[in-house]
């Protein structure tokens, strides 16, 4: 099996398991505050990537320089997760994964406002189809709400939460400064873990832990450690096989995946006509896997 092969693999399993977050998510979100949820998951994701970080040899002195940056990233990407479960109170599942899709599109925005990343011609009309078939699906596949720009209140409150995801990735980028994915990482879920506990912590003294039903718990465990811990590792492993565009194209198959998900679970799956936009999200991934040859396999630098 070639190293392009295995990465692909890789990103199959991520975005797979990105998905699980939105039909479980759904299932909880109105069990619990979404600020108090949060800021536990970002404690447990932290202490099993610091756990990784410590058996690596630990955060080196000069990672410890500007600590404002894990803030800003902390923030953004705290911000994002709790918008989402907020979102996911009103929004369906594949309504909210349709919504995430919207994330490279608002991605290649930030790169060029932060980085001047310029996007090439194919991978355009892509984010373009992406998009499309992601607003006929958040628009539950009805040209007069589209006309009529009648959004739901939980996808236009994670649509927010999307925006704040994709001013993360140029940031990170922007903001590293030589530091090891699994450092820099901790450092974030740590500073997210902080500001989050300050914000959120009216909620999270007034919740009964004790009497939350079964599946917070479920939803908080796989959170932690599939959608967060899990798909790092996946990611990285990933980005040093495949080029960036053909990475960022396993985001169009998440809707696909909260289909199954839903199914699996007992849940409805969406009407043909709405599924016709995650066909279109389909469509945009085989755009953007053709968009480059693929990278030379090269060894992973130690962390």
């Amino acid at each position: 099996m070639s190293q392009a092969t295995r990465g692909h693999l890789a990103m199959l399993l991520f975005s797979a398991l990105v998905a699980g977050s939105f039909p479980l998510g759904a299932m909880m979100a109105n069990e619990v505050s979404p600020t108090a949820f949060t800021a536990l998951r970002f404690v447990l994701a932290g202490a099993i990537i610091g756990a990784v970080v410590r058996a690596r040899g630990g955060v080196p002195r000069a990672a410890l320089a500007a600590p404002w940056r894990y803030l800003l990233l902390g923030a953004s990407f705290g911000a994002y997760f709790v918008l989402m479960f907020e979102g996911l109170k009103t929004a369906a599942p594949v309504s909210a994964a349709a919504v995430f899709t919207l994330t490279p599109v608002l991605s290649a925005g930030f790169g060029w406002l932060l980085l001047r990343q310029v996007t090439t011609p194919r991978i355009a009309a892509a984010l373009a189809i992406g998009a499309a078939g992601a607003l006929w699906v958040i628009f539950r596949a009805d040209p007069a709400a589209l006309l009529d720009f009648e959004v739901g209140r939980g996808e236009a409150v994670y649509f927010a939460g999307c925006m704040a995801h994709a001013l993360y990735t140029p940031l990170v980028r922007r903001l590293n400064r030589g530091e090891s994915a699994t450092v820099f990482s901790f450092g974030v879920l740590v500073a997210g873990a902080i500001l989050l506990t300050l914000y959120g912590w009216g909620a999270i003294r007034t919740t009964d832990w004790t009497a939350l039903p079964g599946i917070v718990w479920i939803t908080l465990g796989y959170t932690a450690v599939f959608a967060s811990a899990a798909t790092f590792v996946l990611l990285q492993f990933a980005t040093l096989r495949l080029p960036s565009s053909k990475v960022m194209a396993y985001t169009y198959l998440i809707p696909s995946w909260v289909i199954l998900w839903q199914i699996a679970l007992g849940q409805d799956a969406p009407p043909a006509r709405v599924a016709a936009g995650v066909v279109l999200t389909g469509l945009a991934l085989v755009l953007l896997l053709k968009e480059e040859p693929a990278a030379r396999p090269r060894a992973a630098r130690p962390d």
